[in-house]
């Protein structure tokens, strides 16, 4: 199946990541019991002003809906400029409408039921992969980390480099370091 492509764009906001977005304990356990359909009650309410300040960042026209132009816009400010309209399309299809921000909550509490961290921390690195190679120049990596959202401190960026050095032509194998992200060891080189 490939991968969502709605992720992607939520993978562009670190401050939502994958254990962050798991659904609230008590809610989710009414939930599966069948309680309430309603998609706020899936999660915290600081989580959910967290997807509200995603939604209004994507919102590029401020008229409450996530549109074609705006999906574009928002890839545009995140240095992505040349994206397909087919992926763009193929974005606003897994949409049952019009994008608001109801719309767009339920659509993502429905992808993180179940999610994989693993395959969505992999999909946030694939967006800057588009060849497909598994991995990502060392100076690119630092740019974006030290540019975009939640920027990494220089104290970080040597830490992560350290622990996950690149290799002698400056690539990063993201796919290890996802692996190891995950597993919290490294995988076997086959």
């Amino acid at each position: 199946m490939k991968p969502s492509t709605g992720v992607k764009v939520l993978s562009y906001f670190p401050s939502l990541h994958s254990d962050r977005l798991k659904l609230a304990p008590k809610k989710a356990k009414k939930r599966a019991e069948g309680g309430g359909s309603n998609v706020f009650s899936m999660f915290e309410q600081a989580q959910i002003q967290e997807f509200k300040e995603a939604f209004t960042i994507m919102d590029q026209n401020r008229d409450g809906f996530i549109d074609k132009n705006d999906l574009r816009d928002t890839f545009a400010a995140l240095g992505r400029v040349n994206v397909k309209q087919e992926e763009i399309d193929e974005m606003l299809k897994e949409a049952p409408g019009p994008i608001n921000f109801t719309v767009f909550l339920t659509m993502f509490g429905e992808k993180l039921k179940g999610a994989d961290a693993e395959e969505t921390i992999l999909n946030a690195f694939k967006v800057f992969d588009p060849e497909g190679k598994g991995t990502l120049r060392k100076d690119y990596v630092t740019e974006m980390l030290t540019t975009q959202a939640d920027r990494f401190s220089p104290e970080e960026l040597e830490q992560m480099f350290a622990a996950f050095p690149p290799d002698v032509a400056g690539n990063l194998d993201y796919k290890n370091l996802v692996y190891v992200i995950t597993h919290g060891e490294e995988k076997d080189q086959e």
